[in-house]
């Protein structure tokens, strides 16, 4: 797996997986510096069962509990995450 890079311009960001054609990528909306919203996650095929999807919004998760900020899980597939990972609780506002 390659590096999940970060993107913020001004109140919004995303995390990006890149490979030589695709590109896999979690978007979020930052409400206030306590509030992100994960609005969408799109893997493509080309990423599909690599792990990609898990890998941003661990980032994400890592990225909230070491800024402070909790986590509106909008997104379909990031708040099936956090269904999946009790041990996140303390990142999400739910």
């Amino acid at each position: 797996m390659t590096e999940v890079l970060r993107e913020v311009s001004g109140s919004k960001g995303r995390y990006v997986i890149r490979s030589a054609d695709a590109e896999a990528e979690l978007t979020y909306s930052i409400t206030s510096p306590a509030l992100v919203i994960a609005d969408h996650t799109g893997v493509p095929d080309a990423f599909r069962g690599t792990g990609a999807g898990l890998a941003m919004v661990e980032r994400l998760v890592a990225d909230a509990r070491a800024e402070g900020f909790k986590i509106m899980p909008l997104c379909p597939f990031v708040n099936a995450m956090r269904k999946k990972h009790p041990e996140w609780a303390d990142a999400f506002s739910v």
